[in-house]
C-alpha cells in the first residue's frame, strides 16, 4: 500500500512564531524542517494554487485575487488529480472555495468559522480517514486552520487601512495580538497531531504542515497585514514534511511553495504527465537526501492596492529571492529595490543606487519569470 498525504495550513502563519510555539518546535524535532520557505504570493489563493500545481501564478493564470477561476486547468493538473489517478480518495476542508483548485477532489467541505471547534471538526475528519483506509484506500487530505486569517481579517484589516498611523506605531500591541492567535494554532496543531498518531497514520502518511504567507506586524508603513508588498515577513513561510522513511533535519537553503508539489510525488514514485506544461518546482527529495543540490531561485508576486480599496487586477509588485540577496520591481511606479539578506535581513537598507553586479544579474532573472 502506498501513503496516505495529509496537508495542514496554517493560514498567515510566521516563520519566527513557529520557531518558538511548543507544538510546531515538536514538529521540527521529528519532521525534515524548511524555515525558509518562499510563497509565490503573500496572500492565500495566490499562494496555494501554486503549492498544489508546482507552478508560479503568472503561468497557471492564478496571479491575482481576481484570477482564482482562471486557473488554466487544461494545462496544468494538480496534485490532487494526481494523486485521483492513482486511486486516492481526496477531501478538502477549509473555510472558503477559493483558496485551493477544487478539481480532484470528491468531497469539499467548507466549515463556517463561528460554528465549529476545529479541533473537533478536524480530528473527526482524521477519523473518517480511517474508515477510508479501513476500505483498503489511500486518501488525501487537506485541512486549512484558519483562526489566524479571521483574528487578522477582524482586528486589523476590518479596523485599520494600509496607512493608518495608529496601526504602526502600536508594534506590541500588533505582536500580542498576533501571538494569542498564534497560541490557539500552536494548541490546534498539537491536538491534530496526537490524533494523528493516535490513528496511526503517522507510520504510513506523507504529513505537511505550511503556513501559506506571513503577517505584518508593523514592520512597513504601507501594509498592515499582507498582499501589499513583497518583504521577507510575508514572504517567508515554514514547512514541515514528516513520513517514516525521511530523516529529520533543518534545512536552512532556501526552497519554494512550488517545491512541495513534485517532492510528494517523487516520494510516492508518481511521474509527472508530459502531456501537460511542465512545472516550475523540483522535488526536494534530493536535498533531503543529503545531497548537495544548488539553490534555486525564488519568485514572487502581489497586487499592492496603494490608496485603492481593492487590489489591482493585475501584479504590480514583483520579487526575486537567492538565500543572500533580494530584488523586489514595483512596475507601478518602477522601483527597484535591492537588499542584502545576510546583512539586513528586515530589508531597512535599499543599495539600488549602489549600482551591485547582483542587481543586473537578479534583474535578468526576475524578467524571465515575469514574463514567461
Amino acid at each position: 500500500m502506498s501513503k496516505n498525504v495529509i496537508i495542514i495550513l496554517i493560514d498567515g502563519g510566521r516563520t519566527d512564531r513557529a520557531k518558538k510555539f511548543n507544538a510546531f518546535k515538536k514538529l521540527e524535532s521529528n519532521s525534515v524542517f524548511f524555515p525558509n520557505s518562499i510563497t509565490y504570493a503573500p496572500y492565500t489563493t495566490g499562494a496555494m494554487h501554486a503549492v498544489f500545481s508546482g507552478c508560479y501564478g503568472n503561468r497557471t493564470g492564478t496571479d491575482s485575487y481576481w484570477h482564482i477561476y482562471q486557473f488554466k486547468k487544461n494545462q496544468f493538473l494538480t496534485i490532487t488529480e494526481y494523486l485521483k489517478q492513482n486511486g486516492y480518495y481526496a477531501y478538502a476542508d477549509g473555510h472558503s472555495e477559493l483558496i485551493i483548485p477544487k478539481q480532484g477532489f470528491d468531497e469539499f467541505n467548507i466549515h463556517d468559522e463561528n460554528k465549529v471547534d476545529l479541533i473537533d471538526h478536524h480530528s473527526n475528519l482524521l477519523s473518517k480517514m480511517k474508515d477510508i483506509e479501513n476500505k483498503g484506500k489511500n486518501f488525501f487530505l487537506f485541512l486549512a486552520y484558519s483562526n489566524i486569517h479571521t483574528g487578522i481579517m477582524n482586528n486589523v484589516l476590518k479596523v485599520f487601512n494600509n496607512f493608518s498611523q495608529e496601526y504602526f506605531e502600536n508594534k506590541y500591541e500588533n505582536e500580542k495580538r498576533y501571538d494569542e492567535l498564534f497560541k490557539n494554532a500552536d494548541e490546534y496543531l498539537e491536538k491534530i497531531l496526537q490524533k494523528i498518531n493516535e490513528l496511526q497514520f503517522d507510520k504510513n502518511s506523507i504529513i505537511v504542515v505550511l503556513s501559506d504567507h506571513g503577517i505584518s506586524l508593523g514592520e512597513k508603513f504601507g501594509e498592515r497585514a499582507y498582499g501589499a508588498f513583497c518583504y521577507d515577513y510575508t514572504l517567508k513561510t515554514f514547512c514541515y514534511i514528516n513520513s517514516p522513511e525521511i530523516k529529520p533535519k533543518i534545512i536552512d537553503q532556501q526552497i519554494r511553495h512550488i517545491d512541495i508539489m513534485p517532492t510528494i510525488l517523487d516520494m510516492l514514485n508518481i511521474s509527472l504527465n508530459t502531456n501537460y506544461e511542465n512545472i516550475d518546482g523540483v522535488s526536494l527529495m534530493p536535498l533531503i537526501k543529503g545531497n548537495d543540490v544548488d539553490e534555486n531561485i525564488a519568485y514572487s508576486e502581489t497586487g499592492n492596492p496603494l490608496n485603492e480599496k481593492a487590489p489591482p487586477k493585475e501584479p504590480n509588485t514583483h520579487s526575486i529571492r537567492t538565500k543572500n540577496w533580494k530584488l523586489i520591481y514595483n512596475s507601478y511606479n518602477d522601483r527597484k529595490e535591492l537588499y542584502d539578506l545576510k546583512n539586513d535581513p528586515e530589508e531597512n537598507n535599499n543599495l539600488i543606487e549602489e549600482k551591485l553586479e547582483i542587481e543586473s544579474i537578479l534583474w535578468k532573472q526576475l524578467l524571465k519569470i515575469k514574463n514567461s
